[in-house]
């Protein structure tokens, strides 16, 4: 009452509606790719498409390919509850939300909308708001700037150096065979009497560098004790039999009592 009331004059004056108003729903045709996911996410069933396929020419040395071409994409505003999954689940934008709202009808039945109708809507869609000072940058951005992942050309250096030293340990004992003497024996210097040499590179056994991994099935089987064995296989489990000297099993209720 101490304060003098503002009154809007519209039509004349246009109200300030915000950024994200819901005021009708626009299609951009070009976009459409007849995906059918906004007529089939749509809880009222408001949507309506058609659509038939066309061949293209083929390439100089491709083949023919088969694209959709829309044909008719209408809304039905008397059943819309402007929720808006069908702008949301939409894959290639073609969708999208327009603050006009000046679209009232006598009769409910002119409520349904074709797509030349709702492309003229599509040019009062305002232009997405930017984004706000220290947001997270889009998906998309992020994405295409990311390096590629470094191919893996040569092995790590550790298992370079492990698999060099593993060479060169079964190198060395056959240069070493190579090297020794292939006499049967060695005269000594007062009796002149003959000894055998022995062959250190042959009685040693070789090691393998690198020992093969212990597999489930390289492992033995693990066999049960014999006695065990022979009893499974007469009796089933459960009925094994009682060892000699054992007390009879104690039964509980009116028999033990008596």
């Amino acid at each position: 009452m101490l304060r003098k009331s503002e009154t809007q004059q519209y039509p004349e004056v246009h109200p300030d509606l915000p950024a994200r108003s819901r005021g009708v729903i626009a299609l951009v045709e070009e976009n459409c790719t007849v995906c059918m996911l906004c007529a089939r996410e749509c809880p009222d069933w408001c949507i309506y498409i058609d659509s038939h396929k066309e061949t293209l020419p083929a390439p100089e040395g491709g083949r023919p390919r088969a694209r959709n071409v829309l044909d008719r994409f209408a809304i039905d505003f008397s059943l819309c509850m402007y929720c808006g999954i069908c702008i949301e689940v939409c894959p290639f934008d073609a969708l999208f939300w327009s603050p006009e709202f000046e679209y009232a009808e006598y009769d409910i039945r002119d409520l349904l909308h074709e797509k030349d109708r709702l492309g003229e809507w599509a040019a009062t869609v305002p232009p997405p708001p930017a984004h706000e000072v220290g947001a997270e940058s889009p998906k998309e951005l992020s994405a295409g700037s990311r390096p590629s992942p470094a191919r893996r050309t040569a092995p790590p250096a550790a298992v370079k150096g492990a698999a060099e030293g593993a060479s060169t340990a079964q190198e060395t004992p056959q240069e070493t065979a190579q090297d020794t003497p292939q006499s049967a024996g060695r005269e000594t210097a007062e009796d002149g009497v003959r000894e055998p040499v022995r062959d250190t590179a042959r009685e040693t056994p070789r090691r393998p560098a690198v020992e093969p991994s212990e597999t489930p099935e390289s492992r033995p089987r693990r066999e049960p004790p014999r006695a065990m064995r022979d009893i499974r296989s007469i009796r089933p489990p459960g009925s094994l039999p009682k060892k000699a000297g054992s007390a009879p099993d104690k039964k509980d209720g009116p028999e033990e009592e008596r």
